[in-house]
C-alpha cells in the first residue's frame, strides 16, 4: 500500500508518500480500501513529535477515513467485503488501506459521498461524547463553541442546534462568522475583535450552559467567567497551552465543572459506545439533511504537507480531506 510517513518530526514538509506493507486483519478487525482520510489538529501534533499514538496503534497519521472493506477478520459479523464505512481510527488514515476494529466501523450516512464521509467520525464521536454523554446539553440550554467553523465546530452548531439547544460561536474572520449563523448559530463571535464573555453575556444574561473548548489554558479563565451557574466547560484540546490558573471559587459559587477528555486513547469498548451513540442520534440529522458535513478543501494524498500547511495556518473552514485515487 502506499502512505504517508515522516521522516523525522518536523513541519509539513517532513511528510512524504511511501510503499509499506499492506495491513493484516486481526481478530474482529476489518481492512478498509481508503477513498479518502480527513485531517485533524492532532495529526499535526503527531507530525510536531508532540503527540505519539497509543500503544499498539498504527505510527501512520489519521484519526478517521471512509472506504470499503476489503477483508474482514475472524470474529467480524455485520460487516461484508465490499460494503461502504467510515471509520474512527486511533491512527493509520493516511494511507490507501487501515486496520480497524468493525465496532469502530460506521455506516455511510445514505447520499454521502465518502470524501464527505471521511470527516465525519472524528467530529462526530467528539461532539456527542463530549457535549451529550458528558456534558448532558439540554434543549434549550445555551452551548458555547470556540472555532465554530472549524471540523468540530461546525458539525457542533448543527447537533446542538437539531437537538434543541441555543448555540453561540467564535470565528476568526467575518466570513468564519457567517458560515457559524449559516449552520444554525444564535449568536457568533469575532474572537480577535469582541470579549467572548461581554458578547455572551450580552445575549444571554446567565451564561453559557456548557462551553466547548479546544483552546486551552489561554482561555480557562474567561471560560468560567461566562459559565452559568451549574455549568460545564468541557476541554477537548490545548492549542493555547496546557497550564493555567484555575479559581476553584469561582466554580464553587457557580457549581460549576471543568471536564478534559481525550477520544484516540480510550478503549476500544468506549470507543463502540460512543458510535453506537452517533449512528443512533448524529446519523438521522444527516439523513434528513439536519446536518451536512462541511469540506473546505480536498488534496490528493500526496499532498498531505500541504494540506497540513492549510490546517496549520488557521485560514480554513471545515475539514480538510484527503482523497486517494
Amino acid at each position: 500500500m502506499r502512505a504517508v510517513t515522516l521522516s523525522q518530526p518536523g513541519g509539513p514538509d517532513v511528510l512524504h508518500l511511501a510503499e509499506r506493507p499492506d495491513p493484516a486483519p486481526g481478530h474482529g478487525e476489518v481492512v478498509l480500501e481508503v477513498a479518502a482520510a480527513a485531517v485533524n489538529r492532532a495529526d499535526l501534533l503527531q507530525r510536531q513529535g508532540n503527540y505519539p499514538p497509543p500503544p499498539g496503534a498504527s505510527q501512520i497519521l489519521g484519526l478517521e477515513c471512509a472506504g470499503t472493506v476489503a477483508q474482514a477478520g475472524e470474529g467480524v459479523g455485520g460487516w461484508a467485503v465490499g460494503d461502504q464505512a467510515c471509520a474512527l481510527l486511533a491512527g493509520g488514515g493516511y494511507a490507501t488501506r487501515v486496520a480497524v476494529p468493525a465496532e469502530q466501523l460506521l455506516p455511510v450516512p445514505g447520499g454521502l459521498s465518502l470524501v464527505a464521509a471521511a470527516s465525519l467520525p472524528e467530529a462526530a464521536c467528539t461532539v456527542w461524547s463530549n457535549v451529550f454523554m458528558l456534558a448532558a446539553l439540554r434543549p434549550g440550554e445555551l452551548l458555547l463553541v470556540h472555532g465554530g467553523a472549524g471540523g468540530i465546530g461546525t458539525l457542533a452548531i448543527q447537533v446542538a442546534k437539531a437537538l434543541g439547544a441555543r448555540v453561540a460561536a467564535t470565528a476568526g474572520s467575518a466570513e468564519k462568522c457567517d458560515l457559524c449563523q449559516e449552520l444554525g448559530a444564535d449568536l457568533a463571535i469575532r474572537y480577535d475583535e469582541q470579549d467572548f464573555v461581554a458578547e455572551v453575556r450580552r445575549f444571554e444574561s446567565a451564561g453559557a450552559d456548557v462551553v466547548l473548548d479546544g483552546i486551552g489554558a489561554a482561555y480557562l479563565s474567561r471560560n468560567i467567567d461566562v459559565l452559568a451557574t451549574e455549568g460545564r466547560l468541557v476541554v477537548i484540546g490545548l492549542q493555547g497551552g496546557s497550564r493555567g490558573e484555575l479559581d476553584l471559587g469561582k466554580l464553587l459559587r457557580k457549581r460549576a465543572a471543568v471536564l478534559a477528555t481525550a477520544l484516540r486513547s480510550r478503549p476500544v469498548e468506549q470507543k463502540a459506545a460512543i458510535i453506537r451513540g452517533v449512528v443512533d442520534h448524529v446519523w438521522p440529522l444527516v439523513a434528513t439533511g439536519k446536518l451536512r458535513p462541511v469540506v473546505g478543501a480536498t488534496f490528493p494524498l500526496a499532498r498531505a504537507a500541504d494540506a497540513h500547511a492549510l490546517v496549520e495556518s488557521g485560514a480554513h473552514h471545515g475539514k480538510i480531506v484527503l482523497t486517494v485515487d
